[in-house]
């Protein structure tokens, strides 16, 4: 069945938000750009969000051709967390198909993200029996294993994890990793699963500067090696792992530290509620390395392949990432990647070839990887031209194109059933 109207829905954060937020980040950059692809090909797309401040329109075009994003009120128009997003999940469903009907539309799928679209999108498929098609993002249970020492108690957030299961009539995985963790902790059935990745934008992210030439613009000394971190400022990004691993070098190649500087964009360096950005701030004094690490906070898309071209390397030492758009990203501009051996990052980083692969929380290992990526510079060249080639797949012409696909099938057969 062709498509020609298709339902996105975005709950919990707009993909016109800005980049760095506590709820900003891959997702954002994926509903945005998947979008924009989609309506090249002549797709009607309506992105639904809630409105989290008065100033936000009821509508924006923005993004591109045949692209809304429409805001829609549920609650206070201000930022609330998941949990008290959660509450107004009728009003947001009702809200949606009011605007439907009074606009006479009709969606041939919907696509949904994150757990709280995918109860909104149950509700729409209930009312109207349309199809949908789900993407997680993030698991709870993953989350909650991980973060075993926080407060952070997604039962809720799993029990509608596991319904959506019920509800969709197909899951998107971005990794065989993120397929595996479904079937093992939700006890999801394979044949309701299609593994497509997220895309990175080629054009974008392919290293149109120099890397003498990006340091300067960024205010550093060209002949400086530099490493990058990008993403949120959150303990499961264990930014502290860097940190740990640029005071091991004082030990085993003290002579690298004239030269290096680390650069960690993301957040509000100025915040003095964040607690995590403080922490890490304060670690940096406390370890002695204060001076060559710079904290330069959030920065938009637009402004990111400067960063990527100035690195010697990316470092992306989380406890916990579904996919890893960044390393895409870095990959994509010709920038190794340094990245912890868990969820997406271990099949989109390749050990030895695109960058290299650490244990979660060693940082005397993340510290030998560093020193062999700056003793080898011939090593490193290489290892960034593999990733731009390896990228080059994950374009989005490409990922658009798999999941209309599925979509077409999807709204072509029986609803699913388990």
């Amino acid at each position: 069945m062709p498509i020609e109207r298709i339902a996105l829905i975005s709950v919990h954060t707009s993909p016109l938000a800005p980049m760095g937020g506590a709820k900003t980040g891959g997702m954002n950059v994926y509903i945005r750009e998947l979008s924009r692809e989609l309506g090249k090909r002549g797709c009607q797309i309506d992105i639904f969000t809630r409105r989290s401040h008065e100033l936000e329109p009821d509508t924006d075009s923005s993004i591109g051709d045949n692209v809304r994003v429409i805001y829609l009120d549920a609650g206070p128009a201000a930022p609330l967390t998941p949990a008290r997003q959660y509450e107004h999940l009728s009003g947001f469903a009702a809200e949606l198909m009011a605007y439907a009907t009074l606009h006479n539309l009709r969606y041939d799928i919907v696509y949904s993200h994150y757990w709280l679209s995918g109860w909104v999108a149950a509700k729409l498929k209930e009312t109207w029996g349309i199809r949908f098609v789900h993407m997680y993002h993030t698991l709870g249970h993953m989350k909650k294993r991980i973060e075993v020492n926080s407060h952070y108690q997604p039962d809720r957030r799993i029990l509608i994890e596991m319904r959506v299961l019920e509800w969709a009539d197909r899951i998107i995985a971005a990794t065989p990793a993120e397929q595996a963790q479904l079937r093992w902790l939700y006890r999801a059935a394979r044949r309701q699963i299609t593994v497509i990745p997220p895309g990175v934008d080629t054009a974008r992210f392919s290293n149109p500067m120099s890397p003498s030439e990006a340091r300067v613009s960024l205010g550093i000394k060209p002949e400086s090696n530099v490493l990058l971190f990008v993403g949120r400022i959150e303990p499961l990004k264990a930014v502290d792992t860097i940190l740990e691993a640029l005071y091991a070098l004082r030990d085993r190649a003290p002579a690298l530290l004239q030269k290096l500087h680390f650069m960690i964009v993301g957040g509000d360096p100025r915040s003095k509620s964040d607690r995590e950005m403080t922490r890490l701030q304060d670690m940096s004094i406390e370890l002695g390395i204060n001076s060559l690490v710079s904290f330069v906070g959030a920065k938009e898309q637009s402004e990111l392949p400067r960063y990527y071209a100035a690195a010697t390397a990316v470092i992306m030492p989380s406890d916990y990432e579904s996919f890893g758009m960044v390393a895409l990203e870095a990959m994509s501009s010709g920038t190794p990647v340094i990245a912890s051996q868990v969820g997406g990052l271990q099949f989109l980083v390749r050990d030895q070839e695109t960058g290299f692969h650490i244990p979660s929380r060693e940082p005397v290992s993340l510290a030998d990887c560093i020193i062999q990526l700056l003793n080898d510079p011939t090593k490193t060249a290489k290892m960034g031209l593999s990733a731009a080639r390896l990228a080059k797949a994950y374009a989005w012409s490409e990922i658009a194109d798999k999941l209309l696909r599925v979509f077409e099938e999807v709204a072509g057969e029986k609803l699913w059933r388990a």
